[in-house]
């Protein structure tokens, strides 16, 4: 895609990713953000236009796309995704966007018990039927999950999860999550109409996640399993950025969803689209080991 693009959640996880490889790529970037700091000036450093947008305003959201030919939607778990999509649905077919990509949830299934992840599956429902080109990416649980708990691998050396003990899931690297984005959009060619999971490169349960953290940080991890409903007290009980009542319900109910097997799997579109196979776990932990160490 020689025309620019525009992205979204540009200083977040996925978001910065994204607009990064689109840079190195040579495709214009213009970076929508909430509000100048240091992460948008590093950006404009890079060669990204920084523009200021909000999700919730339809005038802005128009002004972001104005002469972008691609768009990169990325929006938190949190409250107001379907506002958010319809507005931005809306913006892109004023401005004639070539191409969604819409980053969704693996989780996004018609009857997940899930708020957040139903939100997402109707999302996707809005901009199949926006008229807008879209390409739907739905990534497993995130590596970067593991962060939110580095206190209690650091301190108390375990590990703790909703998850259960022996189902396995192929947790993946949000940089890799933005990199699948980056692609589509610079060469767009064959994604329209497309829905990727995304995975990491190979299914882990909990006791195989705690035995790679034993070996990189050289002291034993243990493995302790909470059922999801106590695992929300947990939550509720600490100054983790899940602690609302809206991330608390979605975490319980996907620990229910994982529990279940349900989102079990793996493939190889990661390496397909980029050219690049996903971060192992083991990576991951060795590139942050300063969370855990």
């Amino acid at each position: 895609m020689k025309s620019k693009v525009l992205v979204t959640g540009a200083t977040g996880v996925t978001g910065n990713f994204a607009a990064k490889r689109l840079l190195e790529l040579n495709v214009p970037v213009r970076a929508m953000v909430r509000q100048h700091d240091e992460r948008s000036e590093k950006l404009k450093s890079l060669g990204a236009e920084i523009v200021i947008g909000d999700f919730n305003d339809l005038d802005s959201l128009t002004a972001a796309m104005n002469g972008t030919g691609g768009a990169y939607f990325v929006y938190p778990v949190a409250p107001g995704l379907l506002e958010a999509t319809a507005l931005f649905a809306e913006a892109a077919r004023e401005a004639k966007i070539g191409l969604i990509v819409n980053v969704s949830q693996r989780t996004a299934l018609r009857h997940a018990p899930s708020h957040s992840a139903q939100a997402h599956w109707v999302a996707e429902r809005l901009l199949d039927r926006s008229g807008v080109p879209v390409t739907h990416l739905q990534p497993t649980l995130f590596m970067d999950w593991l962060a939110y708990f580095g206190q209690e691998i650091k301190e108390n050396n375990r590990l703790i999860s909703p998850y259960g003990s022996i189902v396995k899931y192929a947790s993946i690297n949000s940089e890799d999550i933005g990199r699948v984005g980056a692609a589509i959009l610079a060469d767009p060619e064959g994604h329209a109409g497309k829905t990727y999971p995304l995975y990491g490169p190979a299914e882990l349960d909990q006791e195989e996640v705690a035995a790679i953290l034993s070996e990189v940080l050289g002291r034993n991890i243990n493995y302790l399993s909470f059922e999801p409903d106590a695992f929300s007290d947990i939550i509720r009980s600490s100054n983790s950025p899940y602690n609302t009542a809206f991330n608390i319900q979605h975490i319980a109910a996907i620990g229910h969803m994982f529990r279940s097997g349900e989102m079990a799997g793996h493939n190889n579109h990661v390496e397909e689209i980029t050219g690049t196979k996903p971060l192992s776990f083991s990576d991951y932990v060795n590139n942050n080991i300063e969370l855990f160490k």
